[in-house]
């Protein structure tokens, strides 16, 4: 699947309390959630990011508590597509559950800026810097991990699989 937008870039260690706050944790309203992404670190990312845009950061995006609230916040924020150095291994399992798109580069966060105009193919692994005239290569997700993104999330996927089976 090829997704393409503008980027937002924040630093390293971007843990779950930054990605959706926990006082925002009363609810599990994609919408809801949404609206407050990344709100204690950028109190203006819900208000710059457009639908389809691609989030980038440095190592260990998603550290710290285990909330799958994290990557629907994200996700519901408009954001098609996350690329970082690196995830934290439950973050990325989450967001996969999620239906949300990640990808890690380091060399295509070392050249992305905020505002870059950027497109990602998830099959493939591929994204280009459009903005920079730049392509890198990140390892594409297996089969089955891109047939649960594209049916939007595991249980979309297992509700999808069951169906098939009757």
């Amino acid at each position: 699947m090829i997704y393409q937008g503008h980027a937002h870039k924040y630093g390293r260690d971007i843990d779950t309390d930054v990605i959706i706050p926990a006082r925002y944790l009363n609810t599990s309203d994609p919408i809801e959630l949404g609206k407050h992404a990344m709100e204690d670190l950028d109190g203006e990312f819900v208000n710059k990011v457009k639908a389809g845009d691609i989030l980038a950061a440095e190592e260990n995006f998603g550290c710290g508590s285990s909330r799958e609230h994290a990557p629907i916040a994200i996700k519901a924020a408009g954001v098609s597509v996350v690329l970082a150095k690196s995830f934290a291994r439950i973050f990325y399992r989450n967001a996969i559950n999620m239906g949300l798109p990640i990808l890690e580069s380091a060399e295509a966060v070392d050249a992305i800026e905020t505002g870059d105009e950027v497109k990602v193919d998830t099959d493939t692994g591929e994204i280009t810097n459009l903005t920079k005239g730049l392509t890198f290569k990140a390892a594409p997700f297996p089969p089955f991990i891109q047939d649960i993104i594209t049916s939007g999330g595991l249980i979309n996927y297992t509700k999808k699989t069951l169906k098939a089976r009757r």
